[in-house]
């Protein structure tokens, strides 16, 4: 399995590249601000082709370059209905004193090709992704879980979880009681060895969290 992750932007959102080896298809998880020279670079660098973009929510930092890589390789898309929206309008994630910051800046052009996170599981690239819905940071958040050809497990959790952190609720779509749902019904029901690839910061495991988050410690699966 290959993995290549970085952050971009501002606010140093993570993005990844995932495939099953080099030479092949891959899936772009969250290309955000500044993410494209990172991205070209590494489909080079390895040989790969996108075979979609997948977002684990629809916040500008996360989505920020998903229509310009996903139409310039032709492919879809991929986001939870519940945050489709923000692919056209953007700045209505992240509230007026954000907004102000960014202006004009922000990509607002819908992608050609848009796919909604409906199902259970997405196959691309020979992959096959695992989709949670996770709402409590945006409305729409998923989390994308996947098991590698050598059996380790791997969870993209965007902005829902991080190493020692959860993702704020106080911008528009944001829910704490559904994150404190999400953390319970889903985050906690994952294996202990599984590997967090987080929106922001570095990775981590489900039981290093859940020993030491202290968002986590005390609460109980559900």
């Amino acid at each position: 399995m290959l993995v290549i992750g970085f952050p971009s932007g501002a606010f140093q959102a993570n993005c990844y590249l995932v495939a099953l080896g080099a030479g092949g298809q891959c899936v772009i998880v969250d290309p955000g601000e500044g993410a494209v020279p990172a991205i070209q670079e590494a489909l080079r660098e390895h040989s790969l082709t996108p075979a979609g973009v997948l977002a684990t929510h629809g916040h500008l930092d996360h989505v920020w370059s998903a229509a310009e890589v996903a139409d310039a390789h032709e492919v879809a898309v991929w986001i939870h209905p519940a945050d489709r929206g923000l692919l056209a309008d953007p700045l209505a994630g992240i509230g007026p004193e954000l907004a102000q910051v960014f202006g004009d800046s922000v990509p607002s052009a819908e992608p050609e090709r848009v796919a909604e996170l409906g199902a259970a599981q997405v196959e691309l690239a020979g992959l096959h992704i695992d989709v949670d819905h996770c709402p409590g940071h945006t409305r729409g958040s998923v989390l994308f879980r996947l098991v590698t050809p050598e059996g380790g497990k791997l969870a993209f959790t965007g902005d829902t979880l991080f190493a020692s952190g959860v993702g704020r609720t106080d911008l528009p779509g944001g829910d704490q009681t559904a994150l404190e749902a999400s953390l319970r019904n889903r985050i906690l029901q994952l294996d202990d060895e599984t590997v967090v690839l987080p929106g922001h910061g570095p990775s981590t495991t489900i039981g290093r969290e859940r020993a030491g988050n202290p968002f986590l410690t005390g609460t109980r699966a559900g």
